[in-house]
């Protein structure tokens, strides 16, 4: 495949690191991230910018030409919600999955922050799928379509036992932000540790390719970017997403912004933005408390 062919001089360069030394590297800020995530809560912010259906068309009256086709309408919505991320009830392998409480639309409180709050953690005591299918229709009750999950933990599917469902060859080294980074190109195996697909009463996973890009000071992951191409009723539908990861206060990568696009033969259909507060630690076990909290975000412009 393109996506893999690699120059061997590349690989020869002595200045060029081992392969595993960065997957290693990898794979130990994915436990790290496995085993604090649970115990963290923050602020999401996202905007999404779709096009909707046209307005209904209006047939002709009498004698009149008949009026131009209605266009598809850019739809910008903006939804604030509060954040965390779990681990599937009953689950062996400790997969973790996110959680979500709306608390406003549009600059629209729906509900205050403290039983956003405590809604979350009595999903945090017993989630499984039924609790993201239920997360994503409530998205959907706010006018969102191809709302995106479970983008902000891919770094989960570089563990040790996710890198085992990978080809991962190093490509290159590119930029990001102030900082050099070594390119991985990853293509996964099997859909298992793939993107997770709601449809109807149906749940199916695809399996993800992209590149991981690493700091070439340290093998820091920096960003992760993924997509898919896929099949349905005729029509190519492609998910990608741009997720970049920073160090949190606590010592873990936290997800800072995903940007993620959704396309249908070829077309942008809808583009959902992502961006994360500083993640904080939860006081207690049973209890959510926070040393500091953060204020809401101004309302937003609607753009119609």
């Amino acid at each position: 495949m393109v996506l893999f062919a690699v120059a061997f001089a590349f690989l020869q360069d002595p200045a060029t690191p081992h392969l595993q030394e960065l997957l290693s590297r990898t794979a130990e800020e994915a436990e790290i991230f496995q085993q604090n995530a649970p115990k963290s809560l923050t602020q999401e912010t996202l905007e999404q910018r779709a096009l909707m259906a046209p307005s209904r068309f209006r047939p002709r009256i009498g004698n009149k030409p008949p009026p131009d086709p209605p266009k598809p309408r850019l739809v910008v919505r903006q939804i604030v919600s509060e954040y965390s991320v779990v681990p599937l009830k009953d689950s062996t392998d400790g997969n973790l999955v996110e959680l979500r409480q709306v608390v406003a639309v549009d600059g629209r409180k729906v509900q205050s922050v403290e039983t956003a709050r405590h809604a979350l953690s009595l999903g945090i005591k017993s989630p499984d799928e039924r609790v993201r299918k239920r997360m994503l229709e409530d998205f959907a009750r706010h006018g969102l379509v191809d709302v995106a999950t479970d983008y902000g933990t891919i770094l989960l599917a570089f563990g040790k036992r996710g890198q085992q469902n990978m080809r991962i060859v190093l490509t290159g080294e590119e930029q990001v932000g102030v900082d050099a980074a070594w390119v991985l190109a990853w293509q996964q195996v099997t859909p298992t540790g793939g993107i997770l697909e709601f449809a109807g009463n149906q749940a199916d996973r695809h399996a993800l390719q992209g590149r991981l890009l690493v700091r070439k000071s340290d093998g820091l992951p920096l960003r992760i970017q993924a997509w898919n191409e896929h099949a349905v009723n005729h029509q190519v539908i492609r998910d990608e997403a741009t997720v970049d990861y920073i160090e949190s206060a606590h010592g873990f990568l936290t997800p800072a912004s995903v940007l993620h696009r959704h396309s249908v033969n070829g077309n942008l259909m809808t583009e959902n933005h992502y961006r994360y507060e500083p993640f904080k630690m939860f006081g207690a076990d049973t209890e959510i408390k926070f040393t500091e909290l953060t204020d809401m975000p101004p309302p937003p412009t609607v753009k119609k």
